[in-house]
């Protein structure tokens, strides 16, 4: 079907990280804050990572996860490696990399006989429709043909929005009359992307919270009926994140991934958030893939996760942020 042999990563937008950087590095947070005013003296001791702890946790990184990194950070105090604030600043960086790269993991679309589906799920105003539009967009870069599913029933406008990203981007859009089943408009959808054979389908869903069980199940009943007529389908299961969200982010990943369990996340909103730090306790504790992240509404400004980017981005400030 897809007459290729490997998947060709689009261009990162020159000044991607850049960007991010600047969109990260706002805001009164540890993000912004020079280390070296948690130090005036330049020395380390218990006090000065007693400060970075309650940043940590002011940064939404949570009290687990920061636990662990000053762990490690105490440890290397301990041992007389934490002699100034560059050993301190190079400490930090190891320790977010060491939880952010394991969950670095691009999408991959297989080559395979049915569509290879995507269904993306989240709760209302994360921006899972346009992060459909954009995955739909790098997906068609990358030479796959994809097919769209309007699958949020609920709302009329949002299979407007979907149509018109699928008219923006040539896409054709499987939708019914509001009000219809989501699992029979996502089947009907898959049924219509295997006759055409269509690489991708991406069917969106209706948001909703993670406490409402009855649209939960709804998910559920979706993700069943897809796995009945293949069993491998869907084959991605991706949360969309609102950054701005702080630790409520994180409770959305946990009830989603046990409910449905997750295969893959893209975080939105970077650009709206200065804290950011929200990522790094659902990598400590789910370890769920994180595919993509978003600072801005044009198709470019999402771009495949890469912890060390990230990491560099979070701990950049004016002297040290380079673009790339």
């Amino acid at each position: 079907m897809f007459g290729r042999t490997k998947t060709k990563e689009p261009a990162k937008k020159a000044g991607f990280v850049k960007r991010l950087r600047a969109r990260l590095n706002r805001g009164d947070s540890w993000l912004t804050y020079d280390l070296t005013k948690l130090a005036p003296g330049g020395n380390i001791d218990e006090d000065v990572l007693e400060e970075l702890e309650a940043a940590l946790v002011m940064a939404d990184v949570g009290v687990d996860t920061t636990e662990r990194i000053i762990a490690g950070l105490q440890k290397r105090l301990d041992r007389k490696e934490l002699k100034d604030i560059a050993a301190l600043q190079d400490g930090l960086r190891r320790a977010l990399t060491d939880i952010l790269a394991p969950v670095a993991q691009p999408l991959v679309i297989a080559e395979q006989q049915n569509p290879f589906v995507i269904l993306m799920v989240g709760v209302n105003g994360a921006g899972k429709t346009t992060t459909i539009g954009k995955l739909a967009r790098r997906l068609q870069d990358d030479g796959h043909s994809v097919m769209l599913a309007a699958g949020d029933t609920f709302r009329a406008a949002a299979v407007e929005q979907l149509q018109a990203w699928g008219e923006r981007n040539d896409v054709a859009v499987i939708a019914q009359q509001t009000g219809a089943d989501p699992a029979a408009v996502i089947f009907d959808a898959y049924e219509a992307a295997r006759s055409r054979n269509i690489d991708v389908l991406i069917a969106d869903t209706a948001g909703r919270l993670q406490t409402q069980a009855g649209l939960m199940d709804e998910l559920v009943k979706i993700k069943r009926v897809l796995a009945r007529h293949d069993p491998q389908s869907p084959q991605e299961i991706m949360l969309v994140l609102d950054a701005s969200q702080g630790q409520n982010a994180m409770v959305q990943a946990e009830k989603f991934h046990q409910a449905l369990g997750l295969t893959g996340i893209t975080v939105t909103k970077l650009d709206g958030s200065a804290k950011g730090g929200i990522l790094l306790p659902i990598a400590n504790k789910l370890g769920l893939p994180v595919r993509f992240i978003g600072i801005g509404e044009q198709a470019d400004d999402m771009q495949p996760f890469d912890a060390d980017e990230f990491v560099d981005a979070l701990l950049s400030t004016d002297n040290t942020a380079q673009d790339s």
